[in-house]
């Protein structure tokens, strides 16, 4: 399937901003299961990309100047192969053990994954964790922050997709197994579906395999990666800081479609 994307975040602030800096992961790059055949970004000034410790491709927008506003934007096509289920990479998975502040893994963590997971770190006992997960954790928008730990939102029971993925992360961690955290686009014939979407891999026998646990899947059909990470600040598309400005409103439009291939006559 090959999807075109398109989108835009604006920034708008109370008062002027002195300078900024946003950490962009909006590129997405080749792999065993996407082919990127086209891809621009639309920035107030040109960027170079450079390539982050996780190998996500990172373009940094520095404004020195004053300003009121931010546009940013991402467009392009990308090739999915629904077929591949998992992804084989020569870095060692190892460093996606470690917790973070968003995927520490708490008593209550622990004894649920134990559980649910049947203390097995085979792929079977991840998918076991993964629906023990989406009923655990219901999906509501607006409950949960950026910040809002794995801890939090599983005693919560209330939050999104990220939530979804700390806590399967923190639960997987605990079992002993590499996991990481996925920004992304999801294609989905649901219009009212928010396209943005996060999900989680790990590491099981010698290849990453996807748990996305808000819709219950198993591996990746339609979904796109942009970027990987140990939790949301290590992949989230647009992450940035200021000095100024007051209050932020922040807007964003994601579009994703399959792209209409002509038949050749």
């Amino acid at each position: 399937m090959r999807l075109s994307i398109s989108h835009d975040t604006t920034y708008r602030y109370d008062d002027q901003v002195r300078a900024s800096i946003q950490y962009l992961r909006l590129t997405p790059h080749d792999s065993e299961r996407q082919q990127v055949l086209s891809w621009q970004l639309d920035l107030p000034r040109p960027v170079h990309a450079q390539i982050d410790p996780y190998g996500n491709i990172l373009h940094v927008l520095t404004l020195d100047e004053p300003h009121e506003a931010i546009v940013i934007g991402a467009r392009g096509q990308v090739e999915i192969d629904e077929t591949c289920e998992a992804e084989h990479e020569q870095q060692s998975a190892l460093p996606f053990l470690r917790f973070t502040r968003l995927t520490q893994a708490d008593d209550a963590i622990r004894e649920f994954a134990a559980q649910h997971a049947r203390a097995h770190s085979d792929r079977n006992g991840l998918i076991d964790l993964m629906h023990a997960l989406n009923a655990h954790i219901v999906y509501q928008p607006g409950v949960t922050e950026v910040d809002t730990s794995a801890a939090e939102a599983f005693a919560g029971r209330r939050g999104v997709c990220q939530d979804h993925t700390h806590a399967f992360l923190a639960c997987a961690r605990s079992l002993g197994v590499p996991a990481r955290y996925v920004s992304g686009y999801l294609y989905t014939d649901d219009a009212e579906h928010l396209a943005s979407h996060a999900w989680a891999k790990a590491w099981v026998g010698d290849a990453w395999y996807s748990f996305d646990v808000t819709n219950c899947l198993a591996r990746p059909e339609r979904h796109l990666k942009l970027a990987v990470g140990l939790d949301y600040l290590d992949a989230c598309p647009v992450r940035g800081m200021r000095r100024g400005g007051g209050c932020e409103q922040m807007h964003a439009q994601v579009q994703v479609a399959p792209l209409l291939q002509v038949r050749q006559q």
